[in-house]
């Protein structure tokens, strides 16, 4: 196995997943091995302060097929992706969670569909999400259909990370080195055929979920940034409203002193223009800012991230 060329190649991030990864672990492994091909297991991790990276090292130790993506810090899940990414050799690339709410068992059937096919990405796309609160269900059913109303690149509706991509599709995405990662977008930004596999997804197996209602709105809002100039315009188009009417108020305030005269009236309503035009200023400054911010970050060029340790026990091409 040490000299052939890695077929099917399964990249999984991870974050203080202790709990749940050994039997993720159990499982995925017997999907792969099913499947016959040339595989390999990278297990990206992104700062765990837990057991869990011991307990991947001890597995590294006995399975050829395990390689191991140390990142010296917590960069993220966005960034931890991406460095499983490039660490991945295969012909095809496998992309998953470690929480088992995607079920590894799939990955059979996408290989299938991807080998017997001329897709270069196969996505999984949710049509029931189990374990999650109706806020989120809503919020995410809104998010999907709000950022494709907004932007050019069209992210396919209630998917995740989970999917298969070509050697072709991954190293297009290889090429894209921006900061701020949505990765979501950036599958669907490089193009090429790409076809859906529906699933149900289950709920988490096993320990708390890394992503709070905080989290996932900055995920949302850096989502809508990466991929959309709309803010920007919604900014110009709410300036141009509120500027028409201050004219025509001011035209109505001027009329009414020529006609009635000024008798000092009005203070509440001064008060409440006041401060509308205020917020409406700091929201357009504040939106400018979040641009002009991620302006500043791509400036510096840093890298994406750091490995700590790569543990690699073949030389497989």
């Amino acid at each position: 196995m040490s000299k052939n060329t890695i077929e099917l190649l399964i990249v999984v991030p991870f974050f203080n997943e202790e709990e749940v990864l050994p039997e993720f672990h159990k499982r995925i492994s017997t999907v792969v091995k099913k499947i016959g091909a040339c595989f390999e297991i990278v297990y990206v991790n992104d700062g765990s302060t837990d057991a869990t990276l011991a307990m991947v090292k001890s597995w590294a130790v006995k399975e050829e097929a395990i390689s191991i993506v140390d990142l010296s810090r917590n960069f993220g899940k966005e960034i931890a992706l991406t460095a499983g990414i490039d660490h991945a050799k295969g012909n095809y690339v496998v992309v998953i969670d470690a929480d088992l709410q995607d079920p590894p068992e799939l990955i059979s059937e996408m290989y299938e569909k991807m080998v017997t096919s001329d897709y270069e990405v196969i996505y999984g796309k949710r049509t029931k999400r189990d374990g999650e609160t109706w806020v989120k269900k809503a919020s995410a059913h809104l998010f999907y259909r709000l950022i494709n109303a907004i932007s050019e690149t069209v992210i396919p509706e209630d998917t995740g990370d989970f999917r298969i991509l070509s050697r072709r599709a991954v190293t297009a995405l290889s090429k894209l080195r921006e900061q701020h990662r949505f990765m979501k977008g950036l599958f669907a930004w490089i193009g090429f055929k790409q076809g859906e596999l529906l699933y149900h997804r289950d709920a988490r197996y096993a320990g708390e979920t890394k992503w709070q209602y905080g989290k996932l709105f900055g995920l949302a809002v850096e989502g809508i940034t990466s991929f959309s100039f709309f803010p920007l315009k919604l900014a110009t188009y709410l300036g141009s409203i509120v500027a028409l009417f201050s004219f025509m108020y001011g035209g109505y305030i001027i009329v009414d002193t020529v006609v009635f005269g000024n008798d000092v009236a009005g203070y509440p309503s001064l008060m409440v223009v006041t401060l509308f035009l205020g917020a409406v200023q700091l929201l357009a400054i504040g939106i400018m800012g979040s641009y002009v911010g991620r302006m500043f970050d791509e400036s510096k060029h840093r890298p994406l991230y750091f490995v700590n340790e790569y543990i690699v026990k073949n030389d497989r091409k």
